[in-house]
């Protein structure tokens, strides 16, 4: 064989096979914690809201505890909250969360994290998973949050949830081009 094999995206079956999962629901009436909504678009890099795209989120509970076993509080998590949701974009690129605001988590060099919320992006077209964090506007603890302090200055923008109303927040995710959300290795 003399030639390359051309390049392909995820085809058409992405949307048909993840289209037929059933929604699920992050909290219950009895899960602890501040309730918010986040609400945001996917953007491709000419600034389009991508319709067929896959928002995941995973987070700590309002005391900061994954309900993982790799947490080592995780047996005292929550057991009202899940911490995984999952929605696929509308036709306008729109998604929405209903869950609660993270408590701190512990981070590298026994430093305290921010509260943040850790977001995937997958479509038709993308590869691999884009990895994100999601943090809150006017979070004091931001400042001092490791993982924040690693991405330059000019562009942690990308990673703010701006409050729009009491308990809901805008975070909107461009997945390349200007004002492209900055990505983390996995």
């Amino acid at each position: 064989m003399t030639a390359i094999t051309g390049f392909q995206t995820v085809g058409p079956f992405f949307e048909v096979v993840l289209r037929t999962r059933a929604e699920m629901r992050m909290v219950r009436p009895d899960t602890n914690g501040e309730r918010i909504t986040i609400e945001g678009v996917l953007l491709d890099g000419a600034g389009v809201p991508i319709a067929d795209g896959f928002v995941e989120i995973w987070q700590a509970d309002a005391d900061g505890r994954y309900a993982h076993p790799e947490d080592p509080r995780g047996a005292d998590a929550d057991p009202s909250f899940s911490g995984y949701g999952w929605r696929h974009t509308t036709e306008d690129g729109g998604f929405r969360f209903d869950t609660i605001k993270p408590g701190a988590v512990p981070g590298p060099g026994g430093r305290t994290q921010a509260p943040h919320i850790m977001v995937s992006v997958m479509g038709r077209g993308v590869l691999t998973r884009f990895i994100t964090r999601l943090y809150f506007e006017g979070e004091t603890a931001n400042d001092r949050d490791v993982i924040l302090a690693l991405v330059p200055a000019a562009r942690r923008d990308t990673l703010i949830a701006r409050r729009t109303a009491e308990g809901r927040y805008r975070f909107d995710i461009r997945i390349q081009g200007p004002g492209e959300t900055v990505f983390f290795d996995a």
